[in-house]
């Protein structure tokens, strides 16, 4: 009964013969695109993530450089020649792979090699240049507002420390307070409204944010300086009023400009205290506009009235001072002049005291006038008939002085205007 109860036993196959031929083993045909998508589905999982980033990068340039030709041409190169079937299956995915690539890289450098060869042989005419557009965008974008340049606006802000002006740069200049002018300014507002026109002097570039700073007050000096340059020249007489005194001299202001007196330079230097607030009449010592220097004398503005009542030309009647080697300086009622030795007369002298002696009255031609140098230069020669006829009869020479200086007079104005030609002649052939 126990048998009965056990599970029964399965029933053995049975074995082949010993002798029996074993069956050939079936090999299942993988198909080309079967291959392809097995190799692709591998590297998908596997290849994919374990790929460095050169080699993404590489396949993402030929990629682009494939859609390039693909753009290039209209008919797509086959990679895989039409053979038979036996020498396809032959060839294996590698190589396929590597005669794609290789095509892929001779084609990029002889698309390479082309494009040199065209930037090469492209001119100049074939670019759209323009010489005078790129100078006037130079122009546009060149910055405005170097230091010690002038510029004009309008006056488009006001406020406590300063006024905004608008010179055409992308920020406006600002001018503070203490430089919209000569003097003491106490309204803003009133001195500058908005929208007036005004010129300035930048003192300082742009800083970060573009803005300049500009002043009224400095381009006002600037033409202060140059003005009393000119009258300085001119060797002009100014009239001032002085405002202070120290233990050298006394002050005084001009244009702007603060002006010395030295006490050796005026005509009551040792009561100077007593000039201030008086108005007297100066001339100019030195004008140093680096050094902001301005030096006048009183005394020799005399000297430079005289000067005004003197022209070349002129015949005038002075007294021998004294007797140099080189000439006699003659007194002419406040400034004196030089007659030089070679002035004297146009025959030959053995001494200059053959001709005038000291204290001696005598006329004379003034034949150059300098005033900025205080210098008169006189000549007795051009009253002379016959070559030194001031050694043997100097008496009748100086009663026709007045007959003889006005024909000397026309000489030296021929001679002037033909010095005129020679100097208009020599500017136009350089």
């Amino acid at each position: 009964m126990a048998g009965s109860d056990s599970q029964p036993k399965k029933a053995t196959p049975p074995r082949p013969a010993a002798n029996a031929p074993r069956k050939p083993l079936q090999v299942m045909h993988i198909s080309r695109k079967t291959e392809e998508n097995i190799i692709d589905k591998g590297s998908s999982e596997k290849d994919i993530s374990n790929q460095s980033k050169d080699k993404r990068f590489e396949e993402n340039v030929l990629d682009q450089k494939e859609i390039f030709h693909l753009k290039k041409a209209p008919e797509k190169k086959k990679l895989i020649p039409e053979e038979s079937t036996d020498n396809f299956k032959a060839t294996t995915m590698e190589d396929v792979l590597r005669s794609e690539n290789n095509s892929d890289y001779k084609n990029i450098e002889a698309f390479e090699d082309q494009n040199i060869f065209e930037q090469k042989s492209r001119t100049v005419d074939e670019f759209d240049f323009d010489e005078d557009e790129f100078l006037a965008a130079l122009e546009e974008n060149q910055p405005i507002g170097t230091t010690g340049e002038i510029a004009k606006g309008s006056v488009i802000a006001i406020e406590s420390d300063g006024i905004y002006v608008d010179i055409g740069g992308k920020a406006p200049g600002f001018m503070p307070k203490n430089e919209c002018g000569l003097g003491v300014i106490t309204n803003l507002k009133e001195r500058f409204p908005k929208g007036l026109q005004v010129e300035v002097l930048v003192t300082r570039e742009q800083n970060a944010d573009g803005m300049v700073t500009i002043s009224c007050r400095a381009l006002e000096l600037r033409k202060s300086w140059d003005k009393v340059q000119n009258l300085a020249k001119e060797g002009k007489v100014i009239r001032v009023k002085i405002n202070g005194f120290n233990r050298g001299g006394v002050t005084c202001d001009f244009e702007g400009l603060r002006g010395f007196i030295p006490r050796s330079q005026l005509e009551n230097g040792e009561d100077h205290q007593s000039l201030v607030s008086k108005t007297i009449n100066t001339a100019f010592l030195e004008v140093n506009p680096e050094r902001r220097k301005l030096v006048l004398s009183e005394k020799k503005a005399a000297i430079a009235s005289r000067f005004s009542e003197l022209e070349i030309g002129q015949l005038i009647e002075g007294e021998i001072l004294t007797i140099k080697p080189y000439g006699f300086f003659v007194d002419l009622k406040g400034v004196s002049g030089l007659l030089h030795h070679s002035m004297v007369t146009n025959g030959s002298m053995r001494s200059l005291r053959e001709v005038f002696q000291t204290g001696e009255s005598i006329k004379a031609l003034i034949t150059d006038l300098d005033p900025s140098r205080g210098r008169i230069g006189l000549n007795t020669a051009l009253l002379e008939g016959p070559p030194g006829e001031l050694i043997t009869d100097k008496a009748k020479v100086m009663e026709e002085a007045d007959e003889r200086a006005v024909k000397a007079r026309n000489s030296l104005n021929k001679e002037k205007v033909d010095n005129k030609k020679e100097e208009q002649e020599k500017k136009l052939s350089s």
